[in-house]
């Protein structure tokens, strides 16, 4: 493994904990959704963050380590964004 696919794979971890902590924040958004739409929801956002994970990992493996920096981008803006939620900015 190289440098690009383990950072990916730790932001990967930290992304996932992201999401969770903002599904269990009760923000009041969040509260509004139905239990059906909730549930479907948390389930297609953990789908998409994983095709996100799996994709920059796979072109990251396959010589593409730029995708590192994109991927760390893309962490940073969902670090950015769940700090919003979980300090009631939004």
């Amino acid at each position: 493994m190289n440098w690009a696919t383990v950072t990916i794979f730790l932001l990967g971890i930290l992304n996932f904990a992201l999401n969770r902590a903002v599904f269990e924040s009760g923000h009041p958004l969040l509260r509004r959704l139905s239990l059906a739409r909730g549930a479907l929801g948390r389930r297609v956002a953990l789908g998409v963050e994983f095709a996100v994970l799996f994709f920059a990992l796979l072109l990251s493996v396959r010589g593409w380590p730029g995708y590192a920096w994109a991927y760390a981008a893309y962490t940073a803006f969902n670090i950015g964004a769940a700090w919003l939620i979980l300090s009631r900015r939004v």
